[in-house]
């Protein structure tokens, strides 16, 4: 495979940032509206729940996560919950864990904990880094998650945008071993709007702030590292995304195998808010996903 030929390599570049620019895409307002509401839903969502916020997980960056919802519903006799590792979007230059818990009292209410994390952002480091930290934040909860509530044997993760790659990134093989990990530490996946090739991205303005060449791009790309083994997963993605996201979802989808969730009436902002309600079939799909990896 010469991984200089990518899927829409011949498109132009005004062409490719309609397909990747999904801000422009949903406008200046909406998008600081809906910015806003992550926020705020999260705040909602964590207010008096039982949690442990500000963990450090990695040493060697300082980063930290938040666990929520590991405990307090009557008659779990202080059993450990399978956990829900949701990593944020932002093209991997914004946002934060304090934006990302909108989740977390749905799971808690049906006795699953909820992990959220922080990871330094870009350009202050490399897409190389970001992606160690998150994997760092996997052996954390592996290494330490009982002592919270949490089951290691049971990790799901997800993750939106820039997330979702980091979700894919987290599937594949090959990285496990380096962290003392087993190759099926991560159980299930539900990547949403996910990035699984990187290859377009170095002729966007997201390239900017990430500075990748396309053989590094591709060295970072999920659907080009991907392994033989392949976890439960559910490759989401809105009615209204961008046309790139769609089309990569579609793509990871034919390779890795899973389940393709076209959500509709949704686009790329605002389908992971519906993970806050239970009875939206984003939610209603985790918590499928989380069941077929034991008990909850």
């Amino acid at each position: 495979m010469d991984v200089r030929d990518w899927p829409g390599q011949e498109l132009s570049d005004e062409e490719l940032d309609i397909a990747y620019n999904v801000r422009r895409k949903a406008g200046e307002e909406l998008f600081g509206q809906l910015m806003v509401r992550y926020r705020a839903e999260s705040d909602k969502a964590v207010e008096g729940l039982p949690g442990a916020p500000g963990l450090v997980y990695d040493e060697a960056s300082g980063e930290r996560l938040d666990v929520w919802g590991a405990g307090g519903v009557q008659g779990t006799g202080g059993a450990l919950r399978p956990v829900f590792v949701f990593v944020h979007g932002g093209y991997w230059k914004a946002l934060s864990r304090a934006d990302s818990a909108f989740m977390a009292r749905m799971l808690h209410e049906r006795g699953v904990a909820t992990v959220v994390l922080d990871y330094t952002l870009a350009p202050a480091v490399t897409l190389e880094e970001i992606i160690r930290q998150v994997r760092a934040s996997i052996a954390w909860i592996w290494g330490h998650g009982r002592e919270h509530g949490l089951d290691p044997d049971r990790i799901v993760v997800g993750g939106s945008s820039a997330g979702g790659h980091l979700t894919g990134m987290t599937m594949v093989e090959g990285w496990q071993e380096a962290f003392g990990l087993p190759e099926d530490v991560v159980k299930a996946a539900m990547p949403f709007s996910g990035l699984f090739d990187l290859r377009p991205l170095t002729r966007v303005y997201v390239n900017e702030w990430l500075g990748l060449d396309v053989p590094r791009a591709a060295g970072l790309s999920p659907a080009l590292v991907a392994g033989a083994r392949r976890c439960p997963t559910v490759i989401t993605v809105a009615e209204h995304d961008g046309s790139g996201f769609v089309d990569q979802s579609r793509r990871f989808r034919a390779q890795w195998g899973g389940e393709l969730l076209v959500v509709p009436e949704r686009d790329h902002f605002d389908v992971v808010l519906d993970l806050g309600d239970p009875e939206a079939l984003v939610s209603r799909k985790l918590l499928e996903l989380i069941q077929s990896v034991g008990s909850v």
